[in-house]
């Protein structure tokens, strides 16, 4: 809290020398109840050099700020302390759409900043439970793994787990490229926030921001890995407060993609170090969890507002480890996983997505008649069955040997190579829900009918019939069937 007997005005014209002492990206200052919490402060030093900090915590003696610029420079004597902000806050207008700026909001595009017709507090307000809304309808991502099945839902918060040099930039970047909703493309907008990129990853966003030909729908707060690791934990929350203006104020329907959240948690322990805090798991602090969800939760729809954010966070596994803090703390979070795979990837498939362990919890709300199309929820359950039990086939027979297989077993087996070769790899090419479904008709034309136990009569009758009858098959298919 501030000092009652100083009001702001005050602060912001005075000057004060209460470094006390300096550690790794943090300052300590004397007498820290002068400035508030969340306080944006300006560092100058002896000759005239100008950094920012925000102030982390106070205490009746001292405040912890945080530099955004590092505190190499920084003499405690000499350096001198005033308020510039009371929070940090950024500031947003539809100006910001097609713009491109670093993890605290500056423009790096060579344009100047936009004219804001707002300022705001980028920790966001907390979404009343009560005046939140169900998320629902679907959002078309092209690629058949996820909008089959693991479908995107318009305000679900849906993370991309993957290995260590596994394509995630490039699934992110085809994302952001090819992602929409139906009937509603002119108010759906993109929100990037990358942290810790190096540059060659920067310069392949932003790039394909502008072949996708989306470039003007997109605003990118894009952190690189040699600027200071504080602004990493400013990115993702500039790129939040971004979106929900965007959504909640202009009526905009905003898919945010936040890659890497590993580099920010990785930001978050460097930073927890820094301050002497007691370690939790593998060295990250123990309020891990409630920091990640202050970013996930701002995912949603509000009742009442016609636009709304949905969230696909991207992060890398350390040694392809679920069950490190990172993953394991966003699976709690959020609603459901996508999972890169490094044996498809190895194959040759692009998108990599492992579907078994993949999950997207919200999918109910987003599919079926009038949303996707009426067999949706059946085919994806049959799909995964069959898929899952040809791989189960496949494990056998590298014991039995193939010649062990009876001709069941042998039509699971074509299945599951069908289902990678055909469903999850695509390339880079766009399919739409409709293709999709299809797709996944003509793979199971390679299984007995009396083996579709999770599609009823009906829908069998109307799709697997008829591509028996009319034959439309690929040519992937044709040759399995030879």
């Amino acid at each position: 809290m501030t000092n009652p007997s100083i009001q702001s005005s005050d602060l912001l014209e005075r000057e004060y020398w209460d470094v006390q002492y300096i550690s790794g990206p943090l300052v300590f200052l004397r007498t820290g109840s002068r400035f508030p919490t969340g306080a944006i402060l300006e560092l100058q030093t002896a000759d005239g050099v100008v950094r920012h900090g925000q102030v982390l915590e106070v205490s009746q003696h001292h405040a912890v700020v945080q530099v955004l610029e590092g505190t190499q420079g920084l003499d405690v004597k000499t350096t001198t302390v005033s308020l510039q902000k009371e929070a940090a806050r950024l500031g947003v207008s539809r100006g910001i759409l097609g713009r491109r700026f670093n993890g605290v909001g500056a423009p790096i595009d060579g344009m100047p900043a936009p004219v804001p017709d707002a300022e705001v507090d980028i920790m966001g307000a907390a979404i009343n439970p009560v005046s939140r809304d169900k998320p629902s309808d679907f959002i078309e991502t092209g690629i058949s793994a996820i909008d089959g099945m693991n479908t995107l839902v318009r305000g679900q918060k849906l993370p991309i787990f993957a290995g260590a040099g596994l394509p995630a930039n490039e699934v992110a970047a085809l994302i952001v490229q090819q992602a929409g909703t139906k009937n509603d493309t002119e108010e759906f907008v993109v929100v990037f926030g990358a942290m810790g990129l190096t540059e060659r990853e920067a310069a392949f966003f932003l790039k394909s921001f502008d072949s996708g030909g989306r470039g003007n729908r997109v605003v990118a707060f894009i952190n690189k890995a040699n600027d200071p690791a504080i602004e990493r934990l400013f990115a993702p929350r500039c790129a939040l407060t971004a979106a929900e203006y965007l959504a909640f104020e202009l009526g905009y329907h905003v898919l945010v993609i936040l890659t890497d959240m590993t580099n920010y948690c990785d930001a978050l322990r460097q930073i927890s170090s820094a301050r002497e805090e007691i370690p939790g798991r593998r060295g990250y602090p123990g309020y891990m969890y409630t920091d990640l969800s202050t970013i996930y939760e701002r995912a949603g729809r509000i009742r009442g507002k016609k636009g709304s954010v949905t969230q696909v966070p991207i992060l890398t596994m350390p040694d392809d480890d679920m069950t490190h803090p990172i993953p394991d703390l966003t699976g709690y979070i959020t609603e459901g996983q996508i999972v890169l795979s490094r044996g498809l990837h190895r194959q040759g498939v692009f998108p990599p997505v492992d579907i078994l362990p993949c999950l997207s919890r919200l999918m109910n709300n987003g599919i079926g008649e009038g949303r996707t199309r009426a067999d949706h929820r059946q085919l994806a359950n049959q799909l995964y069955a069959s898929y899952a039990h040809g791989r189960d086939i496949r494990r056998l027979m590298s014991i039995v040997g193939e010649e062990a297989l009876g001709e069941l077993d042998r039509k699971y087996l074509a299945f599951a190579r069908a289902f990678e070769q055909q469903m999850i790899h695509q390339g880079e090419s766009r399919r739409t829900i409709e293709e999709t479904l299809d797709l996944g008709w003509r793979l199971l034309s390679l299984i007995p009918k009396e083996e579709l136990t999770r599609i009823n009569k009906d829908l069998i009758d109307r799709y697997y019939c008829e591509i028996m009858e009319d034959g439309v098959r690929s040519p992937f298919l044709k040759e399995q069937s030879l």
